[in-house]
């Protein structure tokens, strides 16, 4: 958007600076022009009058004299007719066509005494004549050649002054175009960014009060909106907080009911009806506990991920290494892995590691879901947890070669509450990926889900890796 405003107000300036130089050039050769002719037609009358006075007494040596001493003087040439005579001086020769064409327009008193715009970059020179006699009887021509080079010379020099003056003044109008481009839609992006922000975290930071008073204003409401709409989410999100820890309460209460009724029950019948009650409430706690998680998560993430408009973005709270993590978290995966007759490899750590900036404890977290996901829905299969750095990206990848979900399920596995149809008899919330995207994001990350090849899942954590901050390979420091 910047660069097509500024791309018009570039245009209008440069065509406002052509418009202006323009007009002052034609300006500057018009003025040249009409001060030659003036000052040439001057003379010329001078010498139609000197020769109109030697055709009357027949003396022509008084106007050679002047034709001569003008020639030498301006470097210009001079023809005269008088009567049957011919008068020449600097150069110029009576028969050369142009000349013998203005004295015939002369015998039928006709004037040229106007000159032809000067060009600045033109070559050759332009007549002038003018017929003299009496009333009733043309008695002969004067014909003055007019060098225009001098003119030209000066025409130039006025070109190069006002070019030097209309690119002066073209960098200021661009540069001024720049300025207000900037100020006009420096709060139009921030206005952008705070949308996007609003949009993705639900929150967004004040926004500084520049630029016109319009977009002040409208800044100002933005500011005042996204405070009301963050405060309404919170609430949101606080309200699913406290209920699901008030309802663990309650649903504890009814828990141990129920195991001291199960002691009073008697017949199979009975121990079986208390045995579904019980696992429904199992099920209940499993979902309360992923609530609470998720709402955790969630304040976490957009808590970190709401940033100020002005001013540097908080750096990350920790920096680790994320393969002591991985390492962990598969050492206490193994006896689940083993009962449900997965194989857990740990892949070899990458050579260089590199640092991220996350909480060991959330990354233990998303790593522990991610391994019982697979554990849970890939039984059987063959599970690696493995750790791999790319330029500037560091990725945590947890793979099995399962029967894997499809490219719709994949886009839709974050979505609380989501379960594939083929998983519906496997125990579950449909919360885990959703509160480790969350945490993901938190923590600078992201979530990632692909296909395997023949078949399989692959969710990978992509962390940012901090600028000079890779490790040297040594598993040793690693697990210290």
């Amino acid at each position: 958007m910047r660069i097509r405003v500024l791309g018009i107000l570039s245009v209008l300036c440069l065509a406002v600076v052509f418009l202006v130089t323009g007009t002052i050039l034609t300006s500057a050769s018009r003025e040249l022009t009409q001060e030659l002719q003036i000052n040439r037609a001057a003379s010329l009358n001078r010498l139609a009058q000197v020769a109109f006075d030697a055709s009357s007494d027949g003396d022509t040596a008084r106007l050679q004299r002047d034709m001569d001493t003008y020639s030498g003087l301006y470097g210009e040439g001079i023809v005269v007719r008088v009567q049957q005579s011919m008068l020449r001086s600097g150069g110029l020769d009576g028969d050369r066509a142009d000349v013998a064409a203005a004295l015939s327009q002369a015998r039928l008193n006709v004037n040229g005494t106007s000159l032809a715009p000067i060009e600045p970059f033109g070559a050759g020179s332009q007549l002038m004549f003018r017929p003299f006699g009496s009333a009733s009887q043309v008695l002969g021509a004067v014909v003055l050649e007019v060098d225009l080079d001098a003119a030209r010379q000066k025409l130039r020099e006025r070109w190069l002054l006002v070019g030097a003056a209309a690119l002066a003044l073209a960098a200021v109008l661009l540069l001024g175009a720049a300025r207000l481009t900037g100020w006009v839609l420096r709060p139009v992006l921030r206005l952008d960014s705070a949308v996007t922000e609003l949009e993705r975290t639900g929150r967004a930071g004040r926004l500084p009060e520049d630029g016109p008073p319009e977009l002040r204003q409208l800044g100002r409401s933005f500011t005042a909106m996204a405070g009301t709409l963050t405060a309404s989410l919170d609430s949101q999100r606080q309200l699913i907080a406290d209920t699901s820890h008030q309802l663990r309460n309650p649903v504890g209460a009814l828990r141990l009911r129920m195991d001291l009724l199960q002691l009073e029950l008697a017949t199979a019948r009975e121990r079986g009806a208390a045995d579904s009650v019980m696992a429904e409430l199992e099920r209940v706690e499993e979902i309360l506990d992923g609530v609470l998680k998720l709402a955790a998560a969630e304040h976490r993430s957009s808590e970190d991920a709401a940033r100020p408009f002005s001013g540097p973005a908080r750096p990350p709270a920790q920096t680790m290494d994320p393969y002591p993590v991985l390492q962990g978290e598969v050492e206490r995966a193994l006896p689940a892995a083993e009962r449900a007759g997965c194989r857990l490899v740990l892949a070899p750590p990458p050579a260089p590691s590199a640092l991220v900036g996350c909480h060991p404890a959330e990354l233990a977290q998303m790593v522990a879901e991610l391994l019982n996901n697979a554990v849970k829905y890939a039984p059987t299969a063959t599970v690696t947890a493995s750790l791999q750095v790319d330029p500037g990206t560091a990725v945590v990848e947890i793979s099995d070669d399962g029967p894997g979900l499809s490219a719709p399920d994949r886009a839709a596995a974050a979505t609380r509450f989501w379960r594939a149809a083929q998983h519906s008899a496997v125990r579950g919330t449909g919360l885990g990926i959703t509160i480790v995207g969350e945490l993901a994001a938190a923590n600078g990350g992201r979530l990632v889900l692909a296909a395997v090849e023949p078949h399989g899942l692959a969710v990978r954590l992509e962390f940012p890796v901090l600028p000079d901050q890779r490790l040297a390979t040594d598993p040793g420091a690693r697990r210290g």
